[in-house]
């Protein structure tokens, strides 16, 4: 197959959209199909139920937040009202190893309100891009050098915590290299859960909040397991217990065979493969299995051949035409989303004022690793965690940008229905300002809900539909249905 876009979201730059990144997922699934697979598909979150809980490291952390307070970052806009952070925290001594955090406290009553965690997938990408060109307080005009308001930022109605995971990701990092090889969804979840039990001791004032796990793409693998690992933990730690209360994960991959079906099967259905090469496609591969034949690889190089130059994030979006940030306008406008974001992020936290304003190490950040050399372990299917997050009282929603041809609506679908639950409420359009926002079914322990008009990353470009969404995801209610 070729190339495939990533959930990493643009890692290499100065090529058209239809070729625009090294694919972290599409290397993925391409060693786990390998008679040599490096990849252990076997482990799973709930494969941990049994095992007797491990202390956690953790090391005195009086006086370190008020350390990682930031004054200003540079080109922040004027009228800044709330309180930002960021910085390391040690999640192995040993090793050296250190996640990046970057959170934003609420700009109004933000001691009543939840704190929630933003992950980005890959794997082994930056949530700094949810950050800076997501659903962060901020975003980046088109120079690379300044800053402008997001109207819709989570933090509106949030706390917002923003994690680079795993190590070697951004700016996260381990002084033992060979930490790096180990990569993988269990180091990954076990790192997280580290880091969420020092952060909580480093501000002491959320341990009580309610706190919820949000994240998109390869993060429908990160952001349920670190929720099954909390839960798990909560039940036998003598040590911070961690007030999860649920979690949402947009556009993201959750089970290997629906998720390929159901990429495919949108290509076809919004006219961007031919019916013969579909045919082809659901003759020719089984994605239930973890191999691949000669006819199905042809098949599908055929499907990314007849997809040409689109963005395939948002299959009706422009494209990066002009990244030349020398000659960029300064204005920014959160209704109008760059489609060169991803150069004006690379600048914008390369600058050297900037990761000072940070309390990062110089670091050379993009926006996905390029330390990690692979990844090794990566379970077929989280349907079984979700599962399990169901029967323990999480509340659980699966929102989806339907214009994403990457992980499409039609793979969230695929998925959720091989859960087999019970609708309770049937699928009906949700609405914001009189007009459709998108469409929800609501079953026993789990919302299926989407984003009119939005791409992969869904508050990127529907950023006021994504607030309502979000709101109504902390407030456990369903969007207005007129």
């Amino acid at each position: 197959m070729k190339l495939i876009a990533a959930f990493c979201l643009l890692a290499l730059f100065g090529l058209t959209n239809a070729d625009i990144q090294a694919d972290k997922l599409y290397e993925l699934l391409k060693a786990k199909r390998s008679r040599n697979s490096p990849v252990v598909n076997t482990w799973s979150a709930t494969d941990e139920a049994t095992n007797e809980y491990s202390p956690v490291y953790i090391p005195p952390q009086d006086g370190l937040a008020e350390q990682d307070k930031i004054g200003s970052l540079p080109g922040q806009p004027s009228g800044v009202d709330f309180n930002q952070y960021s910085g390391y925290v040690t999640v192995n001594p040993t090793a050296g190893r250190a996640l990046f955090y970057y959170f934003v406290e609420s700009p109004t009553d933000s001691s009543n309100k939840p704190l929630v965690l933003w992950l980005n997938g890959g794997p082994g990408c930056s949530s700094m891009i949810g950050a800076m060109s997501e659903l962060g307080p901020f975003r980046i005009t088109n120079d690379g050098k300044s800053l402008f308001r997001n109207d819709y930022a989570w933090s509106n109605v949030a706390n917002m915590l923003f994690l680079e995971s795993p190590a070697g990701v951004g700016f996260s990092y381990s002084n033992t290299t060979s930490d790096y090889d180990h990569a993988g969804d269990k180091n990954t979840a076990d790192d997280a859960y580290i880091f969420i039990v020092n952060w909580l001791e480093r501000f002491p004032q959320y341990k009580t909040r309610d706190f919820y796990i949000t994240g998109e793409s390869y993060a429908g693998h990160y952001v349920p397991q670190l929720a099954l690992n909390i839960v798990f933990n909560n039940k036998k730690t003598n040590q911070t217990i961690v007030n999860i209360k649920g979690i949402a994960i947009g556009n993201a991959w959750i089970d290997d065979e629906t998720s390929e079906k159901g990429m495919y099967d949108y290509w076809w259905t919004h006219a961007v493969n031919s019916d013969a090469t579909h045919d082809a496609i659901l003759k020719y591969c089984d994605f239930a299995n973890e191999t691949s034949t000669d006819m199905c690889d042809k098949s599908t190089d055929k499907a990314w051949d007849e997809m040409g130059n689109v963005d395939i994030y948002n299959i009706y979006a422009p494209i990066c035409l002009n990244p030349d940030l020398r000659n960029a306008s300064t204005t920014g406008s959160i209704n109008d989303f760059d489609p060169c974001w991803q150069y004006t992020l690379v600048n914008y936290l390369n600058n050297s004022a900037v990761q000072k304003e940070l309390h990062v190490k110089p670091t050379s950040w993009d926006v996905c690793s390029d330390v990690i050399p692979g990844w090794n372990d990566s379970p077929v299917t989280i349907l079984p965690t979700i599962k399990y997050l169901i029967e323990n009282g999480q509340r659980i929603w699966v929102f989806s940008g339907d214009t994403d041809a990457r992980v499409p609506i039609t793979s969230s679908r695929y998925s959720v229905n091989a859960l087999n639950l019970p609708i309770v409420t049937a699928w009906r359009p949700w609405y914001l300002n009189k007009e459709v926002g998108g469409y929800l079914e609501a079953y026993q322990g789990l919302l299926l809900i989407t984003v009119r008009g939005a791409g992969h990353t869904v508050p990127s470009y529907q950023p006021e539909r994504a607030l309502t969404l979000f709101s109504s995801f902390l407030g456990g209610m369903l969007p207005p249905s007129s």
